[in-house]
Parts: C-alpha cells; sequence; structure tokens
C-alpha cells in the first residue's frame, strides 16, 4: 500500500469537503448529513423551478442550438459541469417538475452576455440563475483582442446582476468564481491580475446575496493531489473530471448533497 499516496488523498477530499461547506456568499443554503430525511428542504432550488446556466465556453461546452428551447435534455445541456449539475438534479426524486437551460455561449465576456440577456435569461424568467464569466475578460485582454479591465468587468457585471434583479426580483442568483490552472495557456503572465477577478466576483456574490461557488480555491485544492492538466488541459477548459468535480462543489453550494 502507498500509504503517501493515500494520506494526500484523503487530505485532499478533506479539503474539498471544508470548500464545499464553505462556499456560500450572502444566503445560506448548507445542508447537513445529520437531517439527511429533510435535507433537500433547505435547498436553493424548489420542485418546478426554471433553472439557468449562463457563461463562456465553460458552460456552453458544445450544447446544441438547436434544441436550446427544450429543457432538461443533454444537447441543451452540453457536455460540460452544466449538464453534470442538471443530472444530479433531475434525477433528485425531491425536485419534480424542473426546467433546466444552459445559454453559455463560447468566447464571451460579460458586456457580451448583457448584450444578449432579454432572450437568454430574463425571457426564460428563471427562478434560479447560475453564472460563470470572467476569463475571456482578462484572457482577451492578455492577447490583445479586449481594452477591458478588471474595474470593467467588476461594472459590467454589476450592472448586468442589477438589470436582472429589476427584472426577476425573486430570482436566487449563483455566482461562480472564475478559475484558471496554470497548464496549457495559463502562465505566471495571468497573475497576480487574474486574482482581482476573483475577487470582483466573490465582492459581487456578497453585494446581491448571491450563492459564491468557489471554483478556483476547489482546483487550487485539486492540483495537491493531481496535476493541473487532469483538470483542464489548456488549463481554461476543465476536462471531464475538472466538470465532474465542478458539478459536485456547485450542487454542493446550492444545498444538494445527499
Amino acid at each position: 500500500m502507498n500509504t503517501s499516496h493515500d494520506l494526500k488523498r484523503r487530505q485532499f477530499l478533506q479539503s474539498l469537503a471544508a470548500i464545499g461547506a464553505a462556499g456560500v456568499a450572502g444566503t445560506s443554503s448548507a445542508v447537513t448529513q445529520a437531517d439527511d430525511e429533510h435535507a433537500y428542504l433547505h435547498s436553493l432550488i424548489a420542485p418546478g423551478d426554471v433553472v439557468l446556466f449562463q457563461g463562456d465556453s465553460i458552460t456552453d461546452a458544445g450544447r446544441s442550438r438547436e434544441t436550446a428551447a427544450t429543457p432538461n435534455v443533454q444537447s441543451t445541456l452540453g457536455s460540460g459541469y452544466a449538464w453534470m449539475a442538471a443530472a444530479g438534479l433531475l434525477t433528485n426524486p425531491h425536485l419534480a417538475g424542473l426546467q433546466v437551460y444552459n445559454r453559455g455561449i463560447s468566447g464571451n465576456k460579460v458586456f457580451e452576455l448583457a448584450a444578449r440577456w432579454q432572450e437568454d435569461c430574463l425571457d426564460l424568467q428563471p427562478n434560479v440563475l447560475s453564472i460563470l464569466i470572467g476569463v475571456n475578460d482578462i484572457w482577451h485582454a492578455l492577447n490583445g483582442n479586449y481594452d477591458g479591465t478588471r474595474e470593467t468587468y467588476e461594472n459590467d457585471y454589476r450592472a448586468l446582476l442589477t438589470r436582472t434583479l429589476e427584472a426577476l426580483p425573486e430570482v436566487k442568483l449563483v455566482i461562480c468564481e472564475p478559475f484558471v490552472l496554470k497548464a496549457g495557456a495559463v502562465n505566471d503572465s495571468w497573475f497576480p491580475e487574474f486574482d482581482g477577478y476573483r475577487e470582483s466576483a466573490r465582492t459581487l456574490a456578497e453585494e446581491f446575496h448571491a450563492v459564491f461557488v468557489p471554483f478556483q480555491t476547489m482546483f487550487d485544492a485539486a492540483v495537491a493531489y493531481a496535476a493541473p492538466d487532469h483538470w483542464a488541459g489548456d488549463g481554461v477548459h476543465p476536462s471531464p473530471f475538472g466538470a465532474s468535480l465542478m458539478a459536485q462543489h456547485w450542487l454542493m453550494a446550492t444545498g444538494h448533497v445527499g
């Protein structure tokens, strides 16, 4: 038996459990095992809710535009974390009648979400809205294809959330922490600037009383157990392993553990 390997794995799993328990800002949606029978009564998502995943290519994950209007099917949901998280919701007997959509679009920055927000968000009238955005806002600035800054990102994001709550005052927000891993396209030139984008997302989650899903913190713990390219080969787009880890933590942050 490789005792060192087993210890490292146990420490990793313990750290992930701690991250999941701590990943809520503003709205408390942590669920304990002690009340398993009633656990789903304390979750963010209720039976019959419309759940919408929004973002860039990490959320898009190859989803079909042809079936975009049909909820709850894999072609609509793509092949990434949104589909995996949706599978966890849609197989939960406590959550009948859910409608789960994915409207992520590859390459999007915050202002591009705003440009399509009426059709791809507000018209769907989601009860729960999950947003993961930010990596393109910095990546395209680093490669010279965009002149936005962290301040641009935060201001645009705040305006988008304000607009959302004005139109949908009862919507429950989930703000996901943007993340990168040091592999592929990601190198030291991304830092410390990228950490500012993460901080902006956390600040907005607190400001708008949203559930916060700490994906970067999660991956920082995960690389102690497996190399960065195991989780995201190019440092940005998660592998199936990375997407599965994201889905698990999204479900934990929104109260769906069991």
